[in-house]
C-alpha cells in the first residue's frame, strides 16, 4: 500500500490541444503515463494527482480524460488545477457523487493513507512579472498582479485550513499536504502554505506545476525546517509518479499478534512440561511396583 503522486497529466482525448509543442518530454505522453503507472502502482496503492488534468472547459469535455484516469490503477485522489475549467470548486460534492469510488476530489475535505490524513487545495502564488536588470537580478515586480495574488492566495490558504480541520475533526494528527501551485515563488523564502504546513506538523509537502527546466528551481526541494518538499509535475518526473510513502509498518498491531502468539506457545509448553511430568511419575510408578513382586500384575494394569 504504497502512495504515489504525479501532476500535469494535461489531457486532451477530446479537444486539439496538442502538447508535443512543449517539448519532446510531451510527444506521446499519455503513452508514457499509462505505461509507467501501471509498471509502479498496484490496485492496492494510492494514487494523489495534483492537478491540471486536462483541457476540457466543462464536464462534457472531460468526460474521457477522467475516464482515462479513472481506469490506472490505484485508488485516485484528484486535486484541483489551475487549468481544471470542468470543476467548480464549489460543486465538489457532485463530483465526488458521480465518480466514486473510482475517482475521489480533494476540496475542503480530506482523504486518508493508513494513519496519514491527505489534506490539500489549488493554492495559488504570485507568478509576476517580475521585473529583471541586466545582471538577471529581480529588482520589481507588476503590484497590481501582486495585490490580486495575495486575495487569492488568500483564499486557497482559508480552504486548506478547512481541509486540515475536517482531518483533525476526524482524529488525525499526522499528514500529508498537497498543492498543484508551488507553495513558494522565487522570491519567497517562505508563504502562508508553508507556515500552515509547519503549524499543522506535516511531514510531506507535495506539489506540481512547474514546467520546463527554466521552472523545476521555482520553489522548495528536498527538507526544509523539517518537512519533505517534493516536485511532482508531469514533465519533471517524465511521467513517472513518484513515490511519496512506502507501506508503513504497524508495530502495534504486528506487537499484539505476537503477543497473542507468544501467549498461545506458553500454553503449549506448560501443557507438555506438564504431561511429561505425568509420564515420568507414572514410569516411577510402574518401576516400583515391578521391583515389588506383588505388585507385577497392577503394574502391568497400569502399563
Amino acid at each position: 500500500m504504497a502512495l504515489y503522486a504525479l501532476g500535469d497529466m494535461h489531457l486532451a482525448f477530446s479537444v486539439d490541444k496538442p502538447m508535443d509543442r512543449f517539448g519532446k518530454v510531451w510527444k506521446k505522453h499519455e503513452e508514457k503515463l499509462e505505461k509507467n503507472c501501471r509498471k509502479l502502482i498496484g490496485n492496492e496503492d494510492t494514487f494523489v494527482i495534483t492537478g491540471d488534468h486536462c483541457w476540457g472547459k466543462n464536464l462534457s469535455e472531460a468526460k474521457t480524460d477522467l475516464a482515462f484516469i479513472a481506469d490506472l490503477p490505484g485508488n485516485k485522489i484528484l486535486l484541483r488545477g489551475n487549468h481544471d475549467m470542468f470543476w467548480d470548486a464549489k460543486k465538489t460534492a457532485v463530483l465526488n457523487q458521480e465518480y466514486e469510488p473510482q475517482l475521489h476530489f480533494l476540496q475542503n475535505n480530506h482523504y486518508h493513507y493508513q494513519d496519514y490524513a491527505l489534506v490539500g487545495t489549488k493554492g495559488y502564488t504570485f507568478e509576476g512579472p517580475f521585473y529583471i536588470n541586466s545582471k538577471g537580478q529581480i529588482v520589481g515586480w507588476d503590484e497590481a498582479n501582486e495585490k490580486q495574488a495575495k486575495k487569492l492566495v488568500a483564499r486557497e490558504a482559508e480552504r486548506l485550513r478547512i481541509s486540515f480541520e475536517s482531518a483533525r475533526e476526524s482524529g488525525f494528527r499526522k499528514y500529508i499536504m498537497f498543492l498543484h501551485y508551488p507553495p513558494t515563488n522565487i522570491v519567497e523564502e517562505e508563504s502562508i502554505f508553508t507556515r500552515m504546513a509547519e503549524e499543522y506538523g506535516v511531514e510531506h509537502v507535495v506539489y506540481s506545476h512547474c514546467h520546463g527546466e527554466s521552472r523545476y528551481g521555482d520553489s522548495i526541494h528536498g527538507v526544509h525546517h523539517g518537512i519533505r518538499y517534493h516536485l511532482v509535475s508531469g514533465d519533471y518526473l517524465n511521467f513517472k509518479p513518484e513515490k511519496i510513502l512506502d507501506k508503513i509498518f504497524h508495530w502495534n498491531g504486528r506487537i499484539a499478534l505476537f503477543m497473542e502468539f507468544f501467549f498461545l506457545y506458553a500454553i503449549i509448553v506448560a501443557h507438555l512440561h506438564k504431561s511429561l511430568r505425568l509420564r515420568r511419575k507414572r514410569k516411577l510408578f510402574v518401576l516400583k511396583c515391578l521391583n515389588n513382586s506383588k505388585s507385577k500384575i497392577f503394574a502391568v494394569l497400569v502399563c
